[in-house]
């Protein structure tokens, strides 16, 4: 198989991970208990997400196929996969199964896992580290609105 087909593939691959996590966590849709939560005043109308979690889960699957393509086997990548993973498990602690506090337990190590994946990823690929920016600022705001709605939902 050529570089460019494998690299194409592989991209591929990367959508499809990021696709599927978006998948898992579009299933536990908010609801009638999520309106009826006490939320603040800085919660984004709920058209917003589904455009911000586009944005981010494409610039997330460049970053993790840049990492790839640079050393597949780094931990960059390895991290990568486990913050995917917790992305869509805060969707499912906190719309699934209505755990708030559990979520904000999580959503606090998936920024951590964020952090050191662009961290792990800088000596690889500088431009794709940079790139998870974004996802690591909307995951510290998804942060704040979480424990905002926690405080308030005693």
């Amino acid at each position: 198989m050529s570089e460019r087909r494998r690299s194409v593939l592989g991209f591929g691959v990367f959508l499809g991970l990021c696709a599927l996590a978006a998948t898992v966590g579009a299933t536990f849709e908010p609801g009638a208990w999520y309106e009826e939560l006490e939320k603040p005043p800085f919660t984004p109308p709920n058209l917003v997400f589904p455009i911000a979690w586009t944005l981010l889960y494409a610039g997330m699957a460049w970053s993790g196929w840049r990492f790839w393509r640079a050393e597949p086997r780094s931990w960059a990548v390895r991290i990568w996969a486990l913050q995917l993973v917790l992305n869509a498990a805060w969707s499912w602690l906190f719309f699934g199964l209505h755990e708030i506090a559990i979520a904000y337990v999580e959503i606090r190590v998936l920024w951590l896992a964020i952090l050191v994946t662009m961290m792990l990823g800088w000596r690889l690929d500088r431009t794709a580290s940079l790139a998870l920016l974004p996802y690591l600022a909307w995951v510290a705001f998804a942060s704040w609105l979480n424990l905002a709605i926690l405080l308030a939902n005693r």
